[in-house]
């Protein structure tokens, strides 16, 4: 084995764009005081969803773009767009998380649901688990309101997601057309 394999995260095969989401069903804090509510791609049928998937709770980038989605989820609700976030925590360590002040490395109250992939299936599924640390990379899908997988993005750990470009490509979605680079809502599609 050579040691660029040693150090190379084993990823699984992405989903397939254009192709049914893969199925999804974990424990979530939408009921924060029992954390028995699960959130399963089902749920959204009908309606556009955003799922992204972080490494780990309590760490440094994560809380940025989870805060960041959090404060913006009313234009997604106005683009009857669902966000649903997942790391491989549990819905323990995220309650324990949105119960910390940001002050002290907590994220606060959050708008839409955390789910806990503690078995990480979902990370598998959707090709973001990175099998040598355990944790999901930074992995964001667009799914359309039939289940069908419309746009996914990994980036590495360090880089976080930008909440307008997400915006930005879920309208192009929804536009309807073919929308060219640096398409803006309101701009003619070709």
């Amino acid at each position: 084995m050579t040691p660029a394999a040693l150090t190379t995260p084993t990823l699984y095969p992405a989903p397939k764009m254009g192709l049914p989401a893969p199925e999804f069903s974990l424990l979530s804090t939408k009921n924060l005081e029992t954390l028995e509510e699960k959130v399963s791609l089902a749920d959204f049928k009908g309606k556009w969803l955003l799922l992204f998937f972080w490494p780990f709770d309590f760490t440094f980038v994560c809380p940025t773009e989870i805060i960041a989605f959090s404060d913006r989820y009313d234009e997604f609700l106005d683009l009857d767009c669902e966000i649903v976030g997942a790391s491989v925590d549990s819905v323990y360590t995220h309650r324990a998380w949105m119960n910390t002040s940001r002050d002290a490395n907590g994220i606060g109250p959050i708008r839409y649901p955390m789910g806990g992939d503690v078995t990480k299936e979902a990370a598998r599924a959707y090709g973001v688990l990175d099998e040598e640390s355990g944790s999901a990379h930074r992995g964001l899908f667009i799914i359309d309101p039939d289940g069908i997988l419309r746009y996914q993005v990994v980036t590495d750990m360090n880089v976080g997601r930008s909440v307008d470009e997400t915006l930005r490509v879920l309208q192009a979605l929804q536009a309807g057309g073919l929308c060219p680079a640096n398409w803006k809502p309101g701009q003619a599609t070709l």
